[in-house]
C-alpha cells in the first residue's frame, strides 16, 4: 500500500515500469533510483514485480517484467513525462518501431486526479484499464484507487482476468 496522502503542493502520481530486454530487474532498480533523484519528487512505494506476456505486439517477444511506482511530486504532468522519457533514454530505450521490445518503458498512468488530453500526453493513461500488467500492480499499491473517468481499480481487474501475469521475485531475493 502507498503511504499517506501527499504533502501540500504535491500530488500522488503512478508510473508503470516495463522491460523485456537486457536485465529487467536491474533496470527496475535503476528506474526507481532515477525517479527518486527527480527534483520535487519522492518515491513513496512500488509494487511487486510481475512477469507478463507482451500484449498486442506482432511476432515473438520475451515476456515483460512489470511493476508500478508511486511518487509524490510537485512536477506538472508534462515535466514529469519529459523526465520519464529522459530516464528511458539513459536506460537505453530506443524507438525504432511501435511496440518493439525495450530495455525500459516508463508510462505516466495517473497524476493526481488530472484528466488531460494533449498531443503528447493523455491522463489517465488511455489503456490503463485494459492491461493486467498495470492493474494488478496498481491494485497492490492502492486497492481503493479510483481512476478518474474510468472507475475503481478493484472493479477493473475482472476485465483483464484472462491476461497471463504472475508475481515474481528478483534473482537477488
Amino acid at each position: 500500500m502507498t503511504s499517506p496522502a501527499p504533502a501540500p503542493g504535491f500530488v500522488r502520481a503512478y508510473v508503470a515500469f516495463g522491460a523485456n530486454l537486457g536485465d529487467p530487474f536491474s533496470a527496475f532498480t535503476a528506474a526507481r533510483a532515477a525517479l527518486a533523484a527527480l527534483p520535487h519528487t519522492q518515491v513513496v512505494a512500488h509494487s511487486s514485480c510481475y512477469r507478463s506476456a507482451p500484449v498486442g505486439v506482432p511476432g515473438e517477444q520475451p515476456d515483460y517484467l512489470n511493476a508500478v511506482i508511486a511518487l509524490d511530486t510537485a512536477l506538472a504532468p508534462p515535466a514529469l513525462l519529459d523526465a520519464l522519457l529522459a530516464i528511458e533514454t539513459r536506460g537505453g530505450r530506443t524507438r525504432e518501431t511501435t511496440l518493439a521490445p525495450r530495455t525500459i518503458d516508463l508510462d505516466l498512468l495517473l497524476h493526481g486526479d488530472a484528466i488531460l488530453n494533449t498531443p503528447t500526453l493523455t491522463l489517465p493513461h488511455p489503456r490503463l484499464h485494459l492491461r493486467a500488467f498495470v492493474l494488478r500492480p496498481l491494485a497492490e499499491l492502492a486497492p481503493q484507487l479510483v481512476v478518474p473517468g474510468i472507475g475503481a481499480v478493484k472493479d477493473l481487474l475482472p476485465g483483464v482476468a484472462d491476461q497471463r501475469i504472475e508475481q515474481v521475485t528478483s534473482p537477488a531475493s
